[in-house]
């Protein structure tokens, strides 16, 4: 992920959680102010229900003491206490009384308790209202609610009775009004408050008695589990109902009992809050939150691009610089266009650059006057054992020529004939270091890796049990899916032929050789182990150094050789070694080959005559675990006709 991306998420992360906790932070506390404001207003309204409740009832009993104290009452009461009182002559002054008091009910109750006159049900005189006559001091109760039969149906009822002695009887006088949507209809609601009465009548839910100011109550069953509720458990109780899958139909119910003079619920009022304006102005707050939200991702994309840009357009000329660098090209220069970090950090690199550039050229000068001081020692090492047998060889020709001329021709054919050879071994001494130097590039075309182990390994299979040496066992670990790789077939083979000859002479007692191939994405790997006795870490750093060799006998170039060889394919080799444990050579070569030779200056044309008689082809010399030994004369393919083999200082 580039830093914009980073920088564009990091900013609308921070965006999006910002404007999600403003928004959960307003929303929760504007839920809470509109939960405050609904118990406020529910509380308000159940105040003025209990408060208008109280009033009626005052009234009510008011009304009743007034009838009772009524002349026309006090004379009924007289000459109902006189014996054989004729009370069917009242039977219809009920009715006249309660219309000019605006009284619902009103029954004139002799002192056994059988009603004498009813106001709203006529024909039930005779009946009995057992609860009236029994010992109660109805004076100091008020009105209460109850149970009113009536010839419409069961009611509900804001009663009062008062009491009228005379001599040892009582006529009580039983009024009052039904609680019902007249009753709702006076409660002064606020704005998505309203008010719903259950009149609690019968034994099971009956929809026909939750009214409202308009009449009976829409959706009453919706509303049946929660007046169930209160029936069970009579309490002050806090519910909530959705009318519709919207949450804005949501509506919250505080609800309050009403119970009799006995405790027994007669009435259930539901105040109903609705939740549409909460959920209104959650839903603005929430659309204004993704407004602003979305607002702040585009300004953030804005922000992010403008920052990266003023990042990353330096920090991309700095990478630019760097791969530059690491490609080779060290005179690389950042232009500093700030005074900043970034502008800081330009003037450093700068400073590398030219710091770099000047160790190059002192390490340049360095290696080679080093190299050409250890070509010239390494030379000279090689030629001083070719010159000792001529300058033997000149001086032996000199001493017959002087003292015995008569052996001088059988002495010239033999001194003639070592000259040759010695000849010969400079030419071949030279021609070596000269094919080191030439190291023509690989001839490329496609090869399969696995073929050429398998040739390599079938070369050498009759020494690794030769008579006279111990055995070495050999294993092959070879992908079979192992792609096609560009290669010079014969440089590769000569190379691994190397490898397994050194492993051969690093194990003379014997042990195990183990040739593995693997791809490794877009490469493919050889690896070449040995069990012998292996290399201590100065020699594993040193082992690919031209002319470094831990043998008594050897150029050093073998191992030097092998490298620049896969180097020339574009490959890679290093060594692991343990010692008393073995060696692992590791070679990787790449499947799409570049010419990395390309940049290799072809090598000069020879103008020696001894270059020109030196073999064309190159010779591998072999370098092991320890050791550095020259490829046996019969496996090594020394070019040049009959140019014999290099003799080593002894």
């Amino acid at each position: 992920m580039t830093f914009r991306a980073k920088l564009f998420w990091l900013f609308t992360f921070f965006v999006v959680l910002a404007v999600g906790l403003v928004a959960t932070g307003v929303t929760i506390t504007t839920r809470h102010a509109f939960d405050q404001m609904d118990n406020r207003h529910t509380e308000a309204l159940v105040a003025q229900f209990q408060r208008e409740y109280q009033r009626r009832g005052q009234e009510v009993a008011l009304q009743v003491r007034g009838i009772a104290d009524g002349e026309a009452t006090i004379r009924m009461a007289i000459e109902l206490s006189r014996p054989n009182a004729d009370v069917s002559i009242y039977v219809n002054d009920a009715h006249g009384v309660a219309n000019s008091h605006q009284l619902d009910f009103l029954d004139f109750v002799n002192n056994d308790g059988s009603i004498i006159s009813s106001a709203d049900w006529p024909s039930r005189f005779g009946y009995k209202l057992e609860w009236v006559a029994q010992p109660e001091d109805w004076a100091s109760r008020g009105a209460f609610l109850t149970r009113v039969d009536t010839e419409a149906g069961p009611a509900l009822g804001l009663l009062a009775v008062a009491t009228l002695r005379v001599g040892d009887k009582n006529l009580y006088v039983v009024g009052g009004e039904k609680l019902g949507k007249e009753f709702l209809g006076t409660l002064a609601l606020p704005e998505g408050l309203r008010a719903v009465l259950y009149r609690n009548l019968d034994p099971n839910f009956s929809a026909v008695d939750l009214i409202d100011a308009n009449g009976p109550f829409e959706q009453a069953e919706r509303l049946a589990p929660l007046v169930e509720k209160e029936r069970q458990h009579p309490v002050e109780q806090m519910m909530a109902i959705n009318w519709s899958a919207d949450p804005a139909s949501a509506e919250s119910f505080h609800v309050l009992p009403l119970k009799g003079r006995n405790g027994e619920l007669l009435g259930v009022l539901l105040v109903g809050s609705s939740q549409r304006e909460r959920v209104g102005v959650e839903r603005r707050i929430i659309l204004l939150s993704v407004g602003v939200t979305v607002l702040g991702i585009l300004l953030g994309a804005l922000l992010s691009w403008w920052g990266a840009t003023r990042v990353t357009q330096p920090v991309r000329k700095l990478v630019e610089g760097a791969k530059q660098i690491a490609a080779g090209n060290l005179n690389t220069w950042v232009a500093v266009t700030s005074r900043d970090e970034i502008g800081q950090l330009a003037l450093a690199f700068n400073q590398m650059s030219e710091q770099l550039v000047a160790q190059r050229d002192r390490i340049v000068q360095s290696e080679r006057v080093a190299a050409w001081r250890e070509l010239a020692r390494r030379l000279a090492h090689e030629l001083k054992n070719p010159l000792f047998p001529l300058q033997i060889t000149v001086e032996n020709l000199r001493r017959a020529r002087e003292h015995n001329p008569e052996q001088f021709d059988e002495v010239f054919r033999e001194s003639t004939s070592t000259l040759l050879f010695e000849i010969e071994n400079m030419k071949a001494i030279v021609g070596r270091f000269s094919d080191f130097a030439k190291m023509p590039p690989p001839v490329l075309s496609p090869v399969h890796l696995n073929d050429v182990v398998r040739n390599v390994m079938k070369l050498y299979e009759a020494q690794f049990s030769g008579v006279g040496r111990p055995p070495i066992t050999t294993e092959l670990h070879l992908d079979e899916a192992l792609p096609v790789i560009q290669a010079d077939p014969v440089l590769l083979q000569r190379a691994i032929e190397n490898l397994v000859l050194n492993a051969m002479d690093a194990m003379p007692g014997g042990g195990m050789l183990a040739l593995t191939t693997s791809h490794r994405d877009a490469s493919v790997r050889l690896e070449v182990s040995d069990s012998g006795a292996g290399l201590t870490a100065e020699e594993c750093h040193r082992l690919f150094t031209p002319y470094y060799t831990t043998k008594q006998h050897g150029t050093g170039l073998g191992l030097a050789i092998v490298q620049s060889v896969v180097s020339d394919h574009g490959g890679t080799i290093a060594v692991d070694s343990e010692a008393g444990v073995g060696t692992t050579f590791r070679i990787d070569l790449p499947v799409s080959h570049r010419e990395h030779h390309e940049s290799i200056p072809p090598p000069a044309p020879e103008t020696d005559a001894s270059a020109d008689s030196s073999a064309s082809g190159i010779d591998m010399e072999n370098t092991t675990s320890g050791t550095d030994a020259e490829t046996p004369a019969s496996t090594t393919d020394d070019v040049g006709a009959g140019t014999p083999a290099p003799v080593e200082e002894k």
